[in-house]
């Protein structure tokens, strides 16, 4: 790990602000505040505004939670609270949000989802010295030198190897199609699984990066019908799947096998079962059902917010707890100190039972699971953390 020092320059080098004009950033304070602001940064609006909800939804379950059961660090009473901002899957306003969040006073922050969101939001938190737990997988996230970056979940070089091994030995595809949505996250994903299939020798037909916004997919169905591609690896986002099975289906070309990524595994691409072979999920985010406190913590999500999570609510939820250990374990609601205890603590997760990270803030219990879609939900396979 860089020392302070060197982390301190690199932070202040990538922003092109002057070293005083920090300072008081920078300066450290052991006292202990009554009023603790956690912030989240998620989507909260546009296509997938749903799941950045789910990760509020998470954030307020827990806080509510901790406060009601009463949060004391070094004997004194804390309250947590609760600042939300919509970085809309955007760069820039990723760090919009995020300079806001900093100047709220957060002490954390549970964002974001995006890779591309968060790598280009974590200098900003880095300068502030705010803990930024993403659940975001691209593996760049944790490779910027920051002490301040920490990932709740697995990675996508653990992710590329499930979706390469399940199409190679479980689907035995002959001819494979490779498409991602363009961003940071699908295209860094696709080009690991790319080397990945190449090595086994495995065929590609197609391989191509749209973009994640793209619902007409006419001018691609023809080239993987051409291709005669039997396994089609989309990592594409859940509203697009359902146009791309119509476009499959408008060329009668629908004996094939999809499996997809995270963005892939919700409700919504449940609507497809049945249109296609068989579609596949791999996701580094496991069903709450999947571990033996899940269930209750489903049944209370769904009496408060009157419908099911979607995505990684149950993570957000460890996370804040872990956050409130890191306090208390660190004496001090100060951003420096939580920072430090975070990277010490082996914190226990109420659901998926604990959050421990290496040094560069990669998580250490991080698994991949791979899911099938059928008409009555997401059914689990099989799981590992090595692949």
């Amino acid at each position: 790990m860089q020392n302070q020092n060197s982390r301190r320059r690199l932070v202040l080098g990538m922003l092109g602000v002057p070293a005083l004009a920090s300072t008081g950033l920078l300066a450290a304070c052991d006292s202990v505040s009554p009023s603790v602001k956690i912030g989240v940064a998620q989507p909260l609006s546009g296509p997938i505004g749903s799941w950045g909800q789910d990760m509020l939804n998470g954030v307020q379950m827990a806080v509510a939670d901790i406060n009601k059961e009463g949060l004391r660090v070094k004997g004194k009473a804390v309250t947590l609270e609760v600042v939300s901002g919509d970085d809309k899957s955007n760069p820039e306003e990723g760090q919009k949000v995020a300079q806001t969040l900093i100047d709220a006073g957060v002490v954390a922050v549970i964002g974001n989802l995006n890779s591309g969101v968060s790598i280009p939001a974590a200098p900003l938190y880095a300068q502030a010295h705010v803990a930024q737990l993403a659940i975001s997988t691209n593996p760049k996230f944790t490779q910027l030198g920051f002490d301040t970056t920490f990932r709740i979940v697995a990675n996508d070089n653990l992710q590329a190897k499930a979706i390469a091994s399940f199409a190679i030995d479980q689907i035995k595809g002959q001819v494979f199609t490779l498409l991602d949505d363009g961003t940071p996250y699908g295209k860094d994903l696709a080009s690991l699984l790319a080397a990945t299939l190449k090595k086994a020798n495995k065929t590609i037909g197609v391989q191509l990066s749209l973009n994640d916004k793209k619902t007409d997919f006419s001018d691609v169905v023809p080239k993987i019908k051409e291709a005669k591609s039997d396994c089609l690896i989309t990592i594409l986002n859940d509203f697009q799947i359902a146009p791309f099975v119509e476009a499959l289906v408008a060329i009668d070309y629908t004996n094939v096998t999809i499996l997809g990524a995270d963005g892939l595994k919700t409700p919504q691409t449940l609507k497809s079962v049945g249109r296609v072979k068989r579609i596949y999920a791999s996701s580094s985010i496991l069903e709450a059902p999947e571990f033996s406190a899940g269930r209750p913590w489903l049944e209370r999500y769904r009496v408060l917010f009157k419908k099911d999570p979607v995505y990684g609510g149950h993570y957000a939820y460890d996370a804040v707890f872990v956050l409130a250990a890191a306090m208390r374990r660190a004496g001090s609601t100060d951003r420096e100190k939580i920072v430090e205890a975070l990277h010490k603590i082996d914190g226990f997760a109420p659901i998926t039972g604990s959050m421990k990270w290496n040094d560069d803030g990669e998580q250490r219990f991080g698994v991949v699971g791979v899911y099938a879609a059928t008409s009555s939900g997401w059914e689990s396979l099989m799981r590992s953390d090595a692949w």
